[in-house]
């Protein structure tokens, strides 16, 4: 039987996770939620749920499996985590757009709460849902990157001062905004392929433009980081204040001493370069999956959450958790702390730690 799922924020993200949910086999949206009307009535109609216009009558009257919240807020954050502890509270288990929160504290108490009830909290961390990420995560496990040396992370929107469109909304026009809401995707892929990180240091800032018109936003992070397995690593990341070159608006390179792989465009291509230097270098092994549309991310991460819960997986194993989430926002803070302190070494928080369950794993 398919999981019962409600819906929370009908905004353009959230339509996308309702499309998701209308095609995937092992759920189905039979609520949606959202405090303007008129947004609420025209989704229930189009996805055939009914409408309600409060998480506490949504609870009240539907029996739910799942709470999926895609609300948006201050910093695209600020509306997650009165919603998504509603639902915990209520006993359902969450999804939660990203980040899980801008307040560092509520994305504590998301994980600290739902792991205490045994409750799956998942986060629409879905860069890594791809195929290019599943290839190369292969490489890895084959051996064939061997001991990753270094780690480079470029994101961003393509731009300029020539398309630079003012300041926006006060929702967003804060210091941080672009750290929070943004830096999320970046270090979750970074985490994915080479763990935890324990050192951050950062130089942020923003251009002229931005700062002849008022704008708040730092919108330029150039991070060097350190993770746990001694590899060394560089995000940069920007908001539309330059043009792109090669890799596209996503590359990420990760540099092993057995073999190199470069994601380019999140989900359009996959190089390898790797193999004994004797006798030539071999040629690049090039995947090109034809795939330009990041959208389609969206499906196959709510479908690993559908399936994880459904087979019920050890909360701990769940993929792009809670706990996956709070990393990088521990990141993000930690980023936001170097910044403060004039570009300073930081280690970040240490994330809660993992039990595992005696019945289902070997010593």
């Amino acid at each position: 039987m398919p999981l019962r799922v409600g819906l929370v924020g009908i905004g353009g993200i959230g339509r996308t996770h309702a499309d998701a949910y209308a095609k995937d086999e092992l759920g189905t949206m039979v609520a949606v939620c959202d405090v303007i009307k008129e947004k609420a009535d025209d989704a229930a109609a189009k996805y055939g749920a009914k409408a309600y216009y409060s998480v506490a009558d949504m609870l009240a009257n539907e029996e739910l499996d799942i709470v999926d919240v895609t609300t948006s807020g201050y910093e695209q954050g600020s509306w997650h985590f009165e919603p998504s502890m509603e639902a915990l509270m209520a006993g359902k288990h969450v999804l939660c757009e990203k980040p899980l929160s801008n307040d560092i504290d509520e994305c504590r108490e998301m994980v600290r709460y739902a792991a205490s009830k045994k409750l799956y909290l998942g986060c629409n961390l879905n860069h890594y849902f791809t195929q290019t990420a599943a290839r190369a995560k292969q490489y890895m496990d084959e051996g064939m990157i061997g001991e990753t040396i270094n780690l480079l992370f470029k994101m961003g929107f393509d731009g300029g001062e020539f398309s630079y469109g003012g300041k926006g909304s006060a929702r967003f026009n804060q210091p941080y905004a672009h750290m929070k809401a943004f830096l999320t995707h970046p270090f979750s892929v970074m985490r994915y392929f080479c763990g935890d990180i324990t050192h951050i240091q950062t130089f942020s800032t923003k251009p002229g433009f931005r700062k002849n018109k008022g704008d708040l936003l730092l919108s330029v992070n150039s991070v060097h980081v350190r993770f746990e397995n001694d590899t060394v690593g560089y995000l940069l990341s920007q908001r539309g204040d330059a043009m792109w070159g090669l890799g596209g608006w996503w590359s990420c390179e990760v540099a092993g001493s057995k073999g190199t792989f470069c994601i380019e465009n999140c989900v359009e291509k996959l190089t390898y370069w790797g193999g004994p230097a004797e006798g030539g270098k071999p040629e690049p092994a090039v995947m090109n999956t034809g795939i330009t549309d990041f959208n389609q991310t969206f499906p196959d991460r709510i479908h690993a959450f559908l399936e994880d819960v459904t087979n019920g997986v050890n909360p701990e194993k769940l993929r792009a958790s809670g706990r996956d989430a709070l990393a990088t926002m521990e990141y993000i803070f930690a980023v936001i702390e170097s910044y403060e302190n004039g570009g300073a070494v930081v280690r970040p928080h240490k994330l809660p730690a993992l039990h595992g369950d005696p019945r289902t794993e070997k010593i």
